[in-house]
């Protein structure tokens, strides 16, 4: 080894002794059980069902309640305790409203809540324990958790629970024990991608995620029209405003990323006074707290912002031949004076044909109008703070896809054409496929938002292609039928059909050849997806190719719940097994566990060394055993300051 790293590596362990002991706890640490991971896909903005999920384990915690205290409290009891784990400053507000929280309340609660913490904590060591307490609690609450069989643990607890009752910092204790239950249920968290759009708060979603210790993401088309759109393109930015203004997701705009949408309210009102928009009201699934708009001006707002996305996007259209796309400009293609357009061969009537900023020589091209408000909105974009943070947050933690513990996580598709062959997409002069077509787009989405060169324009211009292109691995269909869903009224040509991918992919084979494709072990590993809401109702299953491939997009947005007929999956995967948890829909102040069923046991219990982790303790224990060589050689001298 590179004798500067190993000197390096002796100023954080300057004796044998200290690097001896460093080696017998990493080693230690390897023989625990792994932690727990859970996946989750397509959040779509519902904010309340997924802090629900995140905060309840997806049922896990009240499964460890019942196991511990299921003998001695009643259902309602431990429904009340769980209610308390998953919103302790709510419950707490609640309980003292109600006279509850008497001292007896308080003792019994605080010993309940240290044993469900011990049983939850019982596969982590104490250092790690402790590295999640508040440092204030560190002691008291350690102290509780490791009591030894040679103490009156019964008395010992009594006296601790008495002293924190008598100082009134009970508040603070329970919900630190709370959050300390939340924190080691949920080891890792894999995010498959689209947590923007249709729901109304992903904003919240966001600050919940940023706020956990171990995330990852994979990004959907959803995700990376946001981020093109923070990096300034102007099509993305009307289309993310259009999904918003559709769904009335105005508190999402105005509260959580502070736009102004004042100069585009003015301009739609103006523009489209005359018009009643009557296509074009909002799909109202959560009422606007902060900021709400009469639905008359969200419909002229609404078709204000669609109009100029047609045209922005047929501008990408023509600037970009090699996408192959010419024929979804089809705004071009109007006869605006019949209100009709020809497709494929056949002529169509439009649903509306009142469109008085297009300019018949040239209908791509924005009004002066239009194109002052989208410099007002790009320049809003850039100056949103908070949107910088959330977006600068996907990016450090998210990436195309993700190898983690043998499995491959990804959004969308691995593009496959009919012959169900690696499908490939030229971008900068490369003909790129599978893996190599994801590292690029890697590659290209970080220089999209972080550059400011011209060479990057390019990169911003793609980022519209991977929201909708037909070889996107994101979206995955051979077209977006957005101007055929507002203009047309034909529900066949309305028809998205998915890439080939989505077909072959049930095959156990394909999944096992895509997983070498990735240098995964094909025997072990799985695929995990979302973007594809799997209709449980219709007798679909999300575990395919003989249990190769999970399909984890169950419809948590209330949007995609008639026709998944539940709301939501999460994946599990502890130390014994696979598991799905199945949601039904969210009900603020329900507590109803979901639905848990294990599709896999491993064959063995999975300790941390079979894990990533363990194999990255696998090399700093070699690390250390080169430099106690060094000690013991004499290549490296001790430090005894």
């Amino acid at each position: 080894m590179d004798k500067k790293y190993l000197k390096l590596l002796a100023k954080e362990y300057p004796s044998i002794e200290s690097a001896a002991s460093e080696m017998v706890n990493l080693s230690a640490i390897r023989s625990l059980p792994k932690g727990t991971e859970y996946f989750f896909s397509d959040l779509h903005g519902e904010y309340e069902a997924f802090l629900y999920m995140v905060k309840s384990a997806s049922g896990i915690i009240r499964r460890k309640i019942d196991l511990t205290l299921g003998k001695t409290l009643s259902g309602a009891e431990r429904e009340e305790l769980a209610n308390l784990v998953y919103y302790p400053e709510k419950e707490l507000k609640r309980l003292r409203q109600a006279g509850k929280v008497t001292d007896e309340w308080k003792r019994l609660t605080i010993y309940r809540l240290i044993l469900v913490c011990e049983v939850i904590s019982a596969k982590y060591t104490r250092s790690r324990v402790r590295k999640k307490i508040p440092k204030e609690l560190v002691y008291i609450v350690d102290e509780l958790l490791n009591v030894t069989d040679d103490v009156n643990k019964d008395y010992y607890f009594e006296k601790i629970i008495h002293t924190i009752i008598e100082t009134d910092i009970v508040d603070s204790f329970v919900i630190s024990l709370c959050r300390l239950i939340h924190s080691l249920a949920i080891d890792k968290l894999h995010i498959i991608g689209d947590i923007f759009d249709r729901g109304p708060r992903p904003d919240i979603i966001l600050d919940e995620l940023i706020s956990m210790h171990d995330v990852d993401i994979q990004w959907g088309n959803h995700d990376i029209s946001w981020i093109g759109a923070a990096a300034g393109n102007a099509a993305l930015i009307a289309n993310v405003i259009r999904i918003s203004v559709k769904y009335n997701n105005f508190d999402l705009l105005e509260d959580g990323y502070g736009l102004n949408l004042r100069a585009l309210a003015v301009f739609a009102n103006e523009t489209y006074s005359e018009d009643t928009c009557k296509n074009y009201y909002p799909q109202t699934f959560d009422d606007n707290i902060y900021d709400p708009i009469d639905a008359k001006l969200a419909a002229k707002i609404h078709k204000a912002i669609t109009v100029i996305q047609l045209k922005l996007e047929a501008q990408l259209i023509r600037r970009h031949p090699e996408w192959n796309m010419s024929g979804r400009s089809l705004f071009e293609t109007v006869d605006f004076a019949a209100g009709t357009v020809d497709i494929a061969g056949k002529t169509y009537h439009l649903k509306d044909t009142y469109f008085p900023t297009v300019d018949l020589e040239c209908p791509s091209r924005l009004s002066a109008s239009e194109q002052e408000l989208i410099t007002i909105l790009i320049n809003s974009f850039r100056h949103s703070e908070k949107l910088r943070q959330h977006i600068r947050f996907l990016l450090s933690r998210g990436a195309m896809y993700k190898v983690y513990n043998g499995n491959l996580l990804f959004h969308g598709c691995i593009p496959m054409d009919s012959d169900g062959n690696l499908q490939h997409i030229k971008i900068n002069g490369k003909d790129l496929c599978g893996k190599e077509l994801l590292d690029e787009i890697n590659l290209m989405v970080n220089k999209a938002y972080f550059s400011a060169e011209s060479s990057a324009d390019y990169s911003r211009d793609f980022m519209w292609y991977l929201w909708c292109g037909p070889v996107s691995p994101l979206y995955g269909k051979n077209k977006l039928a957005f101007f055929e869903q507002y203009f047309i009224d034909d529900k066949e040509l309305c028809k998205e059909h998915y890439n080939d991918y989505y077909k072959f992919s049930e095959n156990s084979d394909v999944c096992k050849y895509i997983l070498q494709h990735f240098s995964i072990d094909e025997k072990k590993g799985h695929i995990i997806n979302g973007h594809v809401p799997v209709k449980i109702k219709d007798g679909e299953s999300p575990v395919k190719a003989d249990g190769k491939l999970f399909v984890i997009d169950g419809g948590i947005s209330k949007a995609y719940q008639r026709a998944t007929g539940i709301a939501g999956y999460t994946l599990i995967y502890d130390s014994h097994s696979l598991s799905l948890a199945e949601h039904q829909p969210f009900v603020p102040g329900s507590s109803e566990s979901p639905k848990i069923r294990v599709v896999e046991k491993l064959e063995s219990r999975a300790n941390i060394a079979d894990t990533d982790k363990g194999a990255e303790l696998f090399e700093q224990i070699n690390d250390l055993h080169e430099l106690l060589d060094a000690y013991r050689n004499g290549d490296i001298k001790e430090n005894s300051d």
